[in-house]
């Protein structure tokens, strides 16, 4: 199985369209260098200039629809036709209710595609681990973005969040908010996640190699 490594680029202009694909180029060189699956998180607009890449592509978000009249909502069908190997699902920017989660996991699950749950709390990972996603991702959204890792700050949510998840089934657990560098990640593996979602801390850095050799760096435990 491994570890991963998961870059969200968000809607952030440097990892939109052509910027976001020169990060993505970065990252597959990189990954022919490391024994850490690395998967881009991209819009759904990015997903089939993404796919030329080897490195899997996820889609930010998908809706629980089938083909229909379901204008400006996100079919599992299309992004698994772009190209998308997985989804992301729940993040704090776009929280849904645990129906829709439910229906939502179901369909991708019917589609062929991955996902990775976001919750913000161990005491949900009970329940969102009998929806037997592929990932659960533990984010505090109060730490999304900041300076200070999840693990560094509260590493006793990461223990709980794995014990949670552990006692209903073995599902690989990632951590994201704050992730910034070697020492953050290598934290996190030490208490047993699987890997790390990242965002600002590769998309938005100034020498975008550097930062993705140091977050790989981490994972040399």
């Amino acid at each position: 199985m491994g570890n991963y490594l998961l870059i969200n680029f968000k809607t952030y202009k440097e990892g939109t369209g052509k910027n976001g694909f020169k990060i993505g180029k970065i990252a597959e060189k990189l990954s022919k260098k490391t024994n850490v699956n690395i998967i881009l998180c991209v819009q759904s607009a990015d997903i089939r200039l993404f796919s030329s890449l080897s490195l899997p592509v996820y889609s930010q978000h998908i809706d629980p629809i089938t083909y229909g009249a379901n204008t400006g909502w996100i079919l599992p069908e299309a992004i698994k036709e772009a190209g998308a190997k997985g989804t992301l699902l729940n993040h704090s920017e776009h929280q849904i209710d645990y129906k829709t989660l439910s229906l939502s996991v179901k369909r991708a699950k019917e589609t062929g595609l991955k996902t990775v749950v976001c919750i913000d709390k161990p005491g949900k990972a009970k329940k969102t681990a009998k929806l037997n996603p592929d990932f659960i991702a533990i984010e505090p959204p109060e730490l999304i973005g900041g300076n200070i890792s999840v693990s560094k700050a509260k590493p006793e949510i990461i223990t709980k969040t794995i014990n949670n998840v552990n006692s209903v089934k073995k599902i690989p657990v990632l951590i994201g908010a704050g992730i910034k560098n070697r020492e953050d990640v290598k934290k996190g593996i030490k208490l047993g996640a699987k890997g790390v979602l990242i965002a600002s801390g590769v998309v938005k850095a100034s020498d975008l190699e550097k930062a993705i050799k140091n977050i790989l760096e981490g994972f040399n435990v």
